[in-house]
């Protein structure tokens, strides 16, 4: 009976576990709009940790991963003015400013279905370098991959187009895969081996991404195409 308890005990920690790795791989959309309906910019948003935050862009996009359902968000309006709203259990949220210290929001289901589109880079001490576009098309090289070899520090590229192996910094176990995560205007791919450097705007390598949860623990390949570069001007 006793063993049996220290069982049940032991699976509810698990799932525990399980559940809660799986919300930190899960992208969180926001989009913060003032009493006029307006894009707010400028304003802080954090769940927990004010040192690792994201803020909102000139079009009232914000992005974060990790967020809980129960988690409360926290925007600073101002050095004396904050507030905070409930998750309440949404992966994406509108919020309007309808008043002082006052919020209204809600569920979005468009805002949800952009993936790690409005996830921006938080605070956080992983290395970074980015290419442009033109330098990458400058080695003469067709296809993304071909083009990166040598670009940057620590990115080791074998192989040839279809069956790349990629890592950032060396492999870091000899069972799981060292391979980074990929993404393609803010939405996860599997690979970038087809990937022509004529359709790209400009590529980031992040060695450490954890603000992509556990899936960034290989660091991570950031493209922007020049469609997705012309949206974000729009």
């Amino acid at each position: 009976m006793f063993m049996n308890r220290k069982r049940c005990v032991g699976l509810i920690v698990g799932l525990a576990g399980v559940v809660a790795a799986s919300w930190a791989d899960v992208p969180f959309n926001g989009l913060l709009l003032d009493r006029e309906m307006k894009p707010k910019k400028g304003v802080k948003v954090y769940v927990k940790d004010p040192k690792r935050y994201t803020t909102t862009d000139k079009q009232g996009r914000f992005g974060l991963t990790d967020v809980q359902p129960d988690d409360t968000l926290t925007l600073v309006l101002s050095k004396k003015e904050s507030v905070r709203v409930p998750v309440e259990g949404r992966q994406g949220i509108k919020i309007v400013l309808v008043g002082d210290n006052q919020v209204r929001a809600e569920k979005d289901d468009e805002i949800v279905n952009l993936g790690y589109g409005y996830v921006k880079r938080r605070e956080f001490s992983g290395a970074s370098s980015g290419i442009s576009g033109d330098r990458l098309r400058s080695t003469g090289a067709r296809d993304v991959m071909t083009a990166l070899r040598g670009m940057v520090p620590g990115l080791v590229i074998t192989g040839s187009p279809g069956n790349y192996e990629v890592t950032i910094r060396g492999k870091h176990s000899l069972l799981l895969s060292s391979e980074p995560l990929y993404l393609i205007d803010g939405v996860v791919v599997q690979s970038l081996d087809f990937l022509s450097v004529y359709d790209v705007d400009h590529v980031e390598v992040i060695k450490e991404a954890s603000q992509y949860g556990s899936r960034g623990a290989n660091g991570a390949i950031l493209v922007t195409t020049k469609t997705g570069q012309s949206r974000k001007k729009k």
